[in-house]
């Protein structure tokens, strides 16, 4: 196969495009986290703790020119000032958790349905141990050779 075909047999697969999509919803999902975080969670949260906006926290290493001091971080990066900036650095772990919990929240969601559609299309008959048929589940004797058979330990007779 040609590099060309096998690209295009790999990008259509259904799995790939389940992650194309997963990607893009991700990434909405983050633009939207981060709006809440910077305009909903921190302000509110900043003025609790002494009218402060988290995003504007910075520790200035090297002046810029002109020397500092500086009101905001725009401006001492347009003075060439170099910066830490703790401030987003908060705001960026305070997404960061909510994007993880929201993540959790969804794979646990999608546990509890897998586990649930398990047990409700779970396999109606088993093969016999001893003479290979396939008998019900439930059965406890084998039609076929007549052999009693023991139930699992996780089968239920009702």
């Amino acid at each position: 196969m040609s590099i060309l075909s096998e690209f295009k047999a790999f990008a259509v697969r259904g799995n790939m495009i389940d992650l194309v999509v997963g990607v893009i919803v991700g990434a909405a999902f983050t633009t939207v986290v981060n709006a809440l975080v910077n305009d909903v969670i921190m302000p509110p949260l900043g003025l609790l703790v002494g009218k402060v906006d988290f995003a504007a926290l910075f520790v200035v290493l090297r002046q810029g020119s002109p020397p500092g001091p500086y009101p905001t971080v725009a401006a001492a990066k347009n003075a060439g000032a170099v910066t830490i900036n703790y401030g987003l650095a908060i705001n960026a772990f305070v997404s960061f958790l909510i994007v993880s919990f929201a993540v959790f929240l969804l794979v646990k969601g999608m546990n509890k349905l897998r586990d649930s559609l398990e047990v409700k299309y779970a396999p109606a008959t088993r093969q016999c141990p001893y003479c290979m048929s396939m008998i019900s589940t439930r059965a406890t004797r084998c039609p076929q050779c007549t052999s009693e058979i023991e139930l699992l330990p996780d089968e239920d007779l009702f």
